[in-house]
């Protein structure tokens, strides 16, 4: 059908939620704004779905919902019974409508007959992936659009490991949900005879409880936690979101007591008030931190995104005032506490492995390299670490000894197969109080691994391309970069260009090797000087990406390589 026939069928859809119909009537008229909302379905891929809240197919609403839980429903009719009765865990965030999609999506599972476990409040992200290992159940459900802005929620569907549904499975997934012909159609059952009957189970404490006794054991060295814990000066937000609950308890339980939650920040608010972008990436995200911080004399600031996977931390300076780390120097920084302690104490194991993805820095895989530790590249998505983690425990091949994206995502411990910003919060204010001990902070102990691995510096940024055309805007681009192969970026010559599409490595020789990874729109260039520059659509929102890590003699340095590089990109893409 074209847009304006969905659009109609919509707007004459008798039962359809009162919400919805006075948009659809505020929005009459408006034919770019209805395009956009009925053009085209929500793109339904392995990181699931993600968009603005509202009326039409290509909006997160109730129907949506319903839709894409009909399509894992129908996935999981396919399996045999014991199976399918292992049921389906589901979280969700402090976003608009989260709590409602979680129930609904409960609903359509319970008109299958499928067993669900709904969190009673809000929880983060991680915990859901923790769940569905905890309770073996088939999938899981989060409900959370991360960090985006508060007009967007989002629907990701993890598998039976805790990680995000792997690629088979989501396209299957993705099948059922486009053979959905009418999206008012999908059933779902009475939300109060499901939990009558024991098909719908409200879960909460238990889980918690359960959660943070492996988070305990995040805390490398308990005794260093006990003496400097009850008088360092830490600030933590949540950011509006879920990491409030869960990340005071895993500081007290871990033995740090002078702590500060940012109290504008520390409650639920779909609105994120006091934040245009709740994303610990922004240096705004630390504003009234930073204010609260000065006031304190604070050593670190942490704050974590609203469905507490992402977490961003800022350090005092001698100036009183307050410097950011980027994700790659927060996960160089735990990586290296992580692998001295256990040197340290001498079990630190032979056959260590970091795993990164392809656009995060190399300072870490230095920092392992030293260590005798094998660094692993997968591809961009949290689901390719969780895979080295099963592989790991499937063949004793190594020993998982950190995961990490360049976008402020960290897993310590395997318990969890998702980002998890709660236990890098222990984590990260363990590693500030081992530096404070010494007289030192974060900061200083970021120029002592510079001084002695090298001066990394690395930038990520993004073109927006929003609406109808935005799509096809960002695949011209891709295509321009593989017809119009860049020879060289600021003067400085390609040596090696990998499409992770075709999984080809060419060399500027003419030679060419074949990658051993899956197939992916993603493109890097490896220049003479050890810079290497990525390129990659936005899997979640209307985004194409461009990574930089480079290297200097200096911090400065460093820095003026980047923008040199940021400039050749830019001249590119004009």
């Amino acid at each position: 059908m074209s847009w304006k026939e969905t659009y109609s069928a919509w707007k004459n859809y008798r039962k359809l939620e009162p919400d919805l119909k006075d948009e659809l009537a505020k929005l009459e008229g408006n034919d770019e704004a209805l395009e956009d909302a009925f053009y085209a379905p929500m793109e339904f891929g392995t990181a699931g779905m993600r968009g603005v809240i509202g009326a039409g197919i290509n909006r997160m609403n109730v129907y949506t919902v319903r839709q894409a839980t009909e399509g894992l429903a129908s996935l999981m009719d396919t399996l045999d019974e014991e199976t399918k009765r292992r049921g389906v865990a589901i979280s969700y965030d402090s976003r608009h409508k989260s709590q409602e999609f979680a129930f609904e999506a409960a609903r359509v599972l319970g008109a299958h007959g499928i067993p669900s476990f709904v969190f009673e409040s809000l929880r983060p992200t991680p915990e859901l992936s923790f769940t569905v290992r905890h309770l073996h159940a088939y999938a899981g459900i989060m409900i959370t659009a991360s960090h985006n802005p508060k007009q967007y929620n989002g629907y990701k569907i993890y598998g039976e490991d805790g990680a995000q549904m792997p690629p088979k499975e989501s396209d299957l997934i993705t099948k059922y949900i486009r053979e959905v012909d009418d999206i008012f159609a999908v059933e779902a059952a009475d939300k109060d005879a499901l939990i009558n009957d024991g098909t719908l189970k409200v879960i909460g404490s238990e889980i918690d409880k359960e959660y943070l006794a492996e988070v305990k054991k995040v805390t490398v060295d308990p005794e260093l936690v006990a003496e400097e814990g009850k008088t360092m000066k830490l600030i933590f937000t949540p950011l509006h979101g879920t990491g409030a609950m869960l990340g005071e308890k895993a500081l007290r339980q871990a033995g740090f007591e002078d702590f500060t939650m940012v109290p504008e920040q520390a409650t639920p608010d779909a609105d994120f008030s006091t934040v245009e972008h709740p994303n610990p990436e922004f240096p705004e995200a630390f504003d009234l931190a930073i204010k609260l911080g000065k006031r304190d004399d604070a050593d670190l600031l942490i704050a974590v995104d609203p469905d507490a996977d992402r977490l961003g931390a800022a350090v005092r300076q001698p100036d009183g005032d307050y410097k950011l780390l980027t994700g790659n120097q927060i996960a160089a920084i735990m990586l290296n506490y992580i692998l001295t302690a256990r040197k340290n104490a001498g079990t630190l194991p032979e056959n260590g492995a970091l795993v990164k993805s392809i656009v995060s820095s190399e300072f870490a895989a230095k920092i392992a390299k030293d260590f005798g530790c094998d660094t692993i590249n997968v591809l961009t998505g949290f689901k390719f670490i969780a895979e080295q983690i099963q592989h790991f425990e499937e063949t004793n091949e190594h020993t998982f000894m950190m995961g990490f994206e360049e976008s402020y995502g960290y897993l310590v411990r395997p318990f969890v197969r998702d980002k998890d910003a709660i236990q890098s919060l222990v984590l990260l204010a363990e590693v500030a109080a081992y530096y404070r001990k010494q007289g030192k902070n974060l900061y200083d102990g970021l120029q002592e691994l510079f001084e002695k691995y090298g001066y990394f510096a690395e930038k990520t940024t993004a073109l927006t391309f929003d609406g109808v055309e935005g799509a096809q805007q960002i695949k011209n681009l891709m295509a321009k970069l593989r017809d119009e192969a860049p020879a060289e970026f600021a003067g400085v010559k390609v040596v090696c260009a990998e499409d992770f599409a075709t999984g080809k490595k060419s060399f500027a020789d003419g030679k060419e090797e074949k990658m051993n990874l899956p197939s992916s729109n993603v493109l890097k260039y490896i220049l003479e000087d050890g810079t290497w520059i990525a390129v990659r659509p936005s899997g979640t929102e209307p985004k194409i990406k461009f990574y930089i890590g480079t290297q200097g003699d200096s911090v400065e340095n460093s820095k003026a390589n980047v923008a040199k590089f940021e400039k050749a990109i830019q001249a590119y893409v004009d």
